[in-house]
């Protein structure tokens, strides 16, 4: 008997195992490192266990904007938690979560998700929907034009961490940061 059918299955691990590993691949690769062969591959999992989880390259990217955006949605709610202001409460949040986030090194997912939303109309639609439910969500505090313009501004600055076009050094950051929410009070 081999080692695979002694092992206790433990499906969740499995599965972020496996997320973990694309987003792995993607940052070191590129989208096109994910594929079904090079994720089984490097998780260790035999093929077959990788479609038991994701049937397709696009379910398995499915899985990872899930799983990323989760993790976003997590740190939103705890960011919101911690401010005791409701007015532009969300947008300060998405500021602090987007502003701590460099999708260059810490999370290797952010990268190939940021990229996969622009080439992936699939996963673009699904990012609308997550903005659009978000934004009716927080509409009556966080609808002001300071507010819409702080949350454009922070796509922005990720787009350029992504893009590695800027260099913003910390003090810049920090200024961004403040200017941009000072517009959410607006």
């Amino acid at each position: 008997m081999t080692e695979a059918h002694r092992r206790k299955k433990q499906p969740e691990q499995v599965r972020q195992q496996l997320l973990e590993v694309a987003a792995r691949l993607s940052h070191e690769q590129g989208v096109a490192g994910i594929t079904l062969d090079a994720v089984s591959q490097a998780a260790g999992v035999s093929k077959g266990g990788l479609l038991h989880h994701f049937p397709n390259k696009l379910a398995l990217l499915d899985g990872l904007f899930d799983d990323l955006v989760t993790r976003f949605d997590r740190e939103i709610e705890a960011a919101m938690a911690r401010d005791p202001v409701a007015k532009g409460r969300f947008t300060r949040a998405y500021i602090d979560v987007c502003f701590a986030l460099d999708p260059a090194t810490d999370v290797p997912g952010w990268r190939m998700l940021t990229i996969a939303l622009i080439a992936e109309p699939h996963l673009k639609s699904r990012w609308r929907d997550w903005v659009g439910r978000r934004s009716a969500e927080f509409a009556e505090t966080d609808g002001s034009t300071g507010c819409v313009l702080a949350r454009f501004a922070c796509d922005g600055v990720w787009l350029a961490d992504l893009m590695q076009s800027h260099d913003l050094d910390a003090e810049a950051r920090v200024g961004f940061v403040e200017n941009l929410k000072a517009l959410s009070a607006q």
